[in-house]
């Protein structure tokens, strides 16, 4: 893919960082100068029924996998499904899995009620265990697969 954007965003829990979340960084790295990178807050993190890692975690371990970028980028908590790419106006992209395509439709919507351009919207397919089913935190959570995909 080749750089197109000055800035993209990408956002999510990033709960039992595995494959998926690694190919969503990837992907905005690759396609932006510089990312911003919206990751949930505890509090709002609490909202989901599970035993979510903290945030000062999960935001180490997202650290580590971006220092092999040697591109811009910002970490931000966020407290509602929009983060600040609703208003942000230098953000040009969004990141985001078939699961989260509807948030940045709804991102979208919100950014045009602001008065700002609409971001381009870049969907990643799932990246998929070795039993075909996608990854995700949950079922790495149940014991079900790995970080990478690999049966339990």
């Amino acid at each position: 893919m080749e750089e197109t954007y000055k800035k993209v965003a990408v956002g999510g829990t990033f709960d039992k960082l595995h494959k998926g979340h690694e190919a969503l960084i990837r992907t905005a790295f690759n396609m932006g100068d510089c990312v911003l990178i919206g990751i949930t807050s505890d509090e709002f993190a609490s909202n989901k029924s599970h035993d979510i890692e903290s945030c000062q975690t999960r935001i180490k371990r997202l650290t580590n996998i971006i220092s092999d970028y040697d591109k811009e980028y910002e970490i931000k908590e966020i407290v509602d499904p929009s983060g600040t790419a609703d208003k942000d106006p230098e953000l040009e992209a969004i990141v985001v899995s078939e699961e989260t395509e509807q948030s940045a439709v709804n991102i979208n919507k919100i950014r045009i009620e602001n008065g700002l351009d609409p971001l381009d919207i870049i969907v990643i397919e799932w990246i998929l265990a070795d039993d075909g089913v996608p990854i995700s935190s949950t079922r790495i959570r149940k014991g079900e697969i790995d970080q990478k995909g690999n049966l339990l």
